[in-house]
């Protein structure tokens, strides 16, 4: 028998914010012949009043979450006033139970917090509610200075745009980067912002350089084969390497080059993916030279070895 889709369903709770609600909605059906298909659920079907003056009519509740895969929890206004219903929180608990993984963007970290599952493991949420989090579940241990956080079978997202982020991490995790990128591509969003990326850099004067650092990253992308410098990414964004470097941190949370070889490792794993090139010409082409060292920066970022990525990730054909 074919294998059914990944079901992804969200849980739309009180004071639900749209963004939130919509980026898994459109992420997992972006294009055609995906292999999930997206449930949007509440507490109990019927009306649900959201945040921003906007509200939800939803046609199934908590007998959604039965036959989930993954549940996503998007954020809500006041999280802090009090917890979900104990119905909604036990539907979680009895979800992840059964094998659901459980995914909050934003403030939805609160109502997967009220369930325990994050007690003694990393989360994150929007900036503006760590400190609330860590004080109203003192066993989480929150981190206010990443994009998302991955725990495996519990996953927790800052902002509204790291949720993009944490749904493409996910079609990575099940898919591999072939078809996140390919999301990536249809949303015109980031194809990879490590989870461990700084949410919130503040500045005191607004980035004049911004648009021109992003041409200098989508150059760099175009190049990868090529020797690359902070020399030279600075004279293509018409800077000195000085400035260059720092902006660029401020703006990445990654030096230069270390946003470079983390580049060249990314289309690496989709060589390996998407072509039967051997690790000495993916190397070639991905401007790390030698077969030595494409293994060497492999294993020290992705914790593998391209040969066991690729038996990983490249399915047989049917």
């Amino acid at each position: 028998m074919p294998q059914r889709n990944h079901r992804v369903v969200v849980l739309v709770l009180e004071g639900a914010k749209p963004l939130d609600v919509g980026i898994p909605a459109q992420v997992f059906t972006t294009r055609t012949g995906m292999p999930y298909e997206v449930r949007v659920c509440g507490a109990a079907p019927g009306l649900v009043t959201g945040g921003d003056g906007l509200a939800y009519h939803v046609a199934e509740g908590l007998e959604a979450l039965e036959s989930a895969d993954t549940v996503f929890i998007p954020g809500y206004r006041e999280p802090a006033r009090e917890d979900p219903p104990a119905a909604v929180i036990e539907a979680l608990r009895r979800a992840h139970a059964r094998g659901a993984r459980l995914a909050a963007i934003s403030t939805g970290a609160f109502a997967l917090a009220a369930t325990g599952l994050l007690d003694g493991r990393r989360a994150t949420t929007h900036w503006n509610y760590a400190g609330i989090l860590a004080r109203r579940h003192p066993r989480v241990r929150v981190d206010a200075n990443v994009l998302f956080v991955d725990e495996g079978s519990v996953l927790t997202s800052a902002g509204a745009a790291s949720g993009v982020d944490l749904c493409l991490h996910l079609i990575r995790r099940d898919h591999g980067v072939g078809l996140s990128n390919t999301v990536a591509r249809r949303l015109v969003a980031a194809p990879y912002r490590s989870g461990g990326q700084a949410q919130y850099v503040p500045r005191s004067v607004p980035e004049p350089l911004g648009d021109q650092f992003a041409a200098t990253r989508q150059w760099a992308l175009d190049h990868l084969e090529e020797p690359l410098t902070v020399t030279s990414l600075a004279r293509h964004a018409r800077v000195s390497p000085r400035t260059f470097s720092r902006r660029f941190v401020d703006d990445t949370g990654y030096t230069p080059m270390q946003w470079v070889l983390r580049a060249r490792v990314d289309l690496a794993r989709e060589l390996l993916e998407r072509s039967d090139l051997g690790v000495e010409a993916i190397a070639h082409r991905v401007g790390l030279g030698t077969g030595a060292n494409l293994r060497m920066h492999f294993q020290r970022i992705l914790g593998t070895s391209p040969s066991e990525y690729r038996r990983t990730f490249v399915r047989p054909a049917a």
